[in-house]
């Protein structure tokens, strides 16, 4: 008789029976999605996988879901990478989602216009975050397969219309499970050493397979997020992906981003040759202008009559300057006889001059006295010539018409 187990002993034992087997370990299932729920707790994805007979129970957590560039909905046929498991409460055999891509053409342009809708309305398409392209870039950035046709078809057509222009190259894959993320911190390392003038993501044609990494969000917010101009060369002219709505400027192929870029040297070499022929050219018209206008000046009656009033205007000033001339020699001559006159009246008040006639100023502690009772009996004055000072002592005084009677 077999051995008893529990229910719970089994679907333990088959849980790890399918955990352990390698293959089951990272699985790519492609089918229709079915029964779908988005439980409005957890997060997580609940649905039914399936094809024409069989389905599969399925489970997405919240961590892994949050990544997706698009909302599952019924009957949206993907791929799903998983890992095959049993719930082992309930015994039911499922698999576990940790990626999910579109498949077909129907799906994948669903999950487009989702995200479009989503990011359009986050304001990330706004016209007004548009940053204008440098006319004459120095530096270009480019994110693109370093062994791709779209590297060589940029400098090609760049070497051509701009040889001067200078390349940083920011290697990436650019189709593949790493691929968004290489773009995306391309684009970042790109702005973040702030080297380019322009950066150019570049991709040759392609399969809306092959092209659809460029839909990815993470690239998307890099690009909002970049500061230095930015434009999209993503596949052909009819290829539109979601980072040409982000980008500054949307090129149809590389090589049309390279034109874009940059200049046509040729062009602008015969544009400056232009300019300079056309600044000769005015320069030359407007001296004949000025010249014309002198010769019609100096023959003008205006001109001639003006000349008339300027020389009569310089007699009158000259016979003005003359007559100023005059009276200010009057004046002077005035004046230095009101001068002389003054100085004989200062003159005859000198002091000095007296003192030259024969008289003396009688002087006590070098200070001039005149009156009879400034001077004392017995005490020395200094006697003050013209040139010379006598020192006297007073023995007598008398005021003039009689005498004081001392000694």
């Amino acid at each position: 008789m077999a051995n008893v187990i529990t229910v719970t002993a089994l679907n333990r034992y088959v849980k790890s029976i399918l955990e352990s087997d390698s293959v089951l370990t990272d699985v790519a299932i492609k089918g229709e999605i079915s029964n779908f729920v988005n439980h409005y707790k957890t997060g997580h994805f609940y649905f039914s996988l399936k094809d024409g007979q069989c389905c599969v129970k399925a489970v997405m957590f919240k961590q892994d879901n949050r990544r997706l560039s698009f909302t599952p909905q019924n009957g949206m046929s993907v791929i799903v990478r998983c890992r095959i498991s049993l719930y082992e409460r309930d015994g039911s055999f499922q698999i576990y989602v940790e990626d999910m891509f579109p498949d077909g053409a129907g799906a994948m342009q669903l999950a487009f216009e989702q995200l479009k809708q989503r990011l359009d309305a986050e304001g990330l398409f706004d016209a007004k975050y548009k940053k204008p392209i440098p006319t004459c870039p120095k530096v270009i950035g480019l994110v693109t397969s370093k062994t791709g046709a779209a590297l060589q078809d940029i400098l090609n057509v760049t070497g051509r219309r701009w040889p001067m222009a200078h390349f940083l190259l920011a290697p990436v894959t650019v189709q593949g499970e790493r691929a968004a993320t290489e773009i995306a911190q391309a684009i970042t390392q790109l702005d973040k050493i702030c080297q380019a003038d322009v950066i150019i993501v570049a991709r040759g044609g392609g399969s809306a397979e092959d092209l659809w990494v460029f839909n990815n969000e993470k690239i998307a917010r890099a690009a909002f997020a970049c500061k230095t101009p930015l434009i999209s060369a993503i596949g052909h002219e009819i290829d539109f992906t979601i980072l040409d709505f982000v980008a500054d400027l949307r090129a149809p192929t590389p090589s049309a981003a390279a034109e874009l870029a940059v200049p046509d040297f040729v062009a602008v070499n015969e544009n400056y040759k232009k300019i300079c022929i056309n600044m000769r050219q005015t320069l030359y018209k407007k001296h004949q202008m000025c010249y014309n206008d002198i010769i019609a000046a100096k023959q003008s009656s205006a001109l001639f009559t003006a000349k008339k009033k300027m020389q009569a205007i310089q007699t009158q000033l000259r016979s003005i300057s003359v007559q100023l001339q005059r009276e200010v020699l009057q004046k002077q001559t005035q004046k230095q006889q009101q001068l002389a006159a003054l100085t004989a009246l200062c003159g005859s008040l000198n002091p000095y001059d007296v003192l030259a006639r024969g008289y003396a100023v009688v002087c006590k502690n070098k200070i001039p006295k005149t009156k009879f009772t400034d001077f004392k009996i017995g005490e020395n004055v200094d006697v003050k010539f013209d040139s010379f000072t006598l020192n006297c002592t007073v023995n007598s005084k008398e005021e003039e018409g009689f005498t004081n009677g001392t000694t």
